[in-house]
């Protein structure tokens, strides 16, 4: 298990595809309910984040109660928290949580549209879910972002 492997409950599911985002091992699944939630953060050994004070309060010991409700403003309360320097961008799918490994454009060229196959200069595949990657024009605000969220002071 990764230094911090998370799971956020259903009112947290923007954090949790931003600390997919930065490569955070996050569960989310707002189908579970608070008792599956905490037991599979128990038997996990995960961190549970949640805005919810009673699941809070009986959850176990690796619980965080977030107080705050913008992102960076959640992400900053995590961060003085926990040490979150072990972040690796892009390495998690931020759709099903899945690793991202590197992939040879014959492997993926049927997946992504014709001209993404011929120009993009790298691909990842979600290992869970199939889900193929490539730098966009959209990927320097995502890493921009992230740098402001888990290196601000």
């Amino acid at each position: 298990m990764p230094a911090h492997a998370f799971a956020c409950d259903a009112m947290l599911g923007t954090l949790a595809r931003w600390l997919r985002f930065a490569g955070f091992d996050t569960v989310y699944e707002p189908g579970l309910g608070d008792e599956q939630l905490a037991a599979r953060c128990r038997s996990e050994e995960r961190w549970l984040l949640t805005r919810d004070r009673e699941l809070a309060s009986r959850a176990g010991p690796r619980v965080m109660l977030l107080r705050e409700t913008a992102l960076d403003a959640q992400v900053a309360e995590l961060r003085r928290r926990l040490d979150l320097a072990a972040a690796k961008p892009f390495s998690r799918c931020p759709c099903c949580n899945g690793e991202l490994r590197e992939s040879r454009r014959e492997e993926i060229e049927a997946l992504v549209p014709p001209y993404v196959a011929a120009h993009a200069q790298s691909f990842r595949r979600c290992q869970a879910c199939g889900k193929v990657y490539w730098p966009g024009t959209h990927t320097p605000r995502i890493a921009s972002r992230l740098e402001r969220l888990l290196r601000a002071q």
